[in-house]
């Protein structure tokens, strides 16, 4: 399977959650910095995914999978033991649905675009670090007398939210008042799958080929 990525995208979530259930991965870089989108060899990425975000999720039999709530949970599926995400038809696996949808257009997409793109402008991006700080407030409850956000199982939910929160510093969202969050991201960056999920999506084409 491929995954098109980028070093600076939420492409990491799957990143992690294949690391955790032992699937290997080949990873496609994709430049979404510069217009228009383009792989390493210069192939436009429109012509592969005509959303033209990533993470994309290619299949061996030439399918793909989109949107990282969906990959994420494809990823958990593959390898039920891995317990990543609970049973299909249960409530936790309603819970799950629902925290990663939390997560996507909650979290994730006030981040991106918004804080991201200074072009936006200095009042935009003060409301969406405000949204952001109640959508934290929200997850340091959850994470009250919890190991991790579902329970005392690592979920993908854990992977998707580990990438909002890794942009933390960088789009000046601080973690100060979130203690519960803060003690969460420090057990995530021990976790060694995490470690090196995060130094192989790091990687960029040049660092690879050598």
């Amino acid at each position: 399977m491929q995954l098109y990525y980028h070093p600076y995208g939420c492409s990491l979530a799957p990143a992690i959650a294949a690391a955790e259930a032992g699937i290997a991965l080949d990873l496609v870089y994709v430049d979404i910095i510069g217009e228009p989108h383009r792989l390493a060899d210069g192939l436009l990425y429109s012509e592969i995914n005509t959303r033209n975000y990533v993470p994309l999720l290619g299949l061996d039999d030439g399918t793909e999978i989109s949107e990282a709530g969906i990959i994420l949970q494809y990823l958990a599926d593959l390898n039920p033991a891995a317990g990543l995400a609970p049973a299909q038809g249960t409530t936790e696996r309603r819970e799950l649905n629902q925290w990663l949808t939390f997560l996507g257009t909650e979290l994730h997409k006030t981040y991106s675009p918004w804080l991201f793109h200074p072009e936006v402008g200095e009042l935009a991006q003060d409301y969406a670090r405000r949204r952001v700080a109640a959508r934290y407030a929200i997850v340091e409850r959850q994470l009250s007398g919890r190991t991790w956000l579902l329970g005392e199982s690592f979920t993908v939910a854990d992977a998707y939210l580990f990438v909002m929160v890794n942009w933390a510093a960088a789009a000046k969202t601080p973690l100060t008042d979130f203690p519960n969050l803060r003690a969460w991201f420090d057990r995530m960056k021990a976790r060694p799958q995490v470690r090196a999920a995060l130094k192989l999506h790091s990687a960029s084409p040049t660092a690879q080929a050598a």
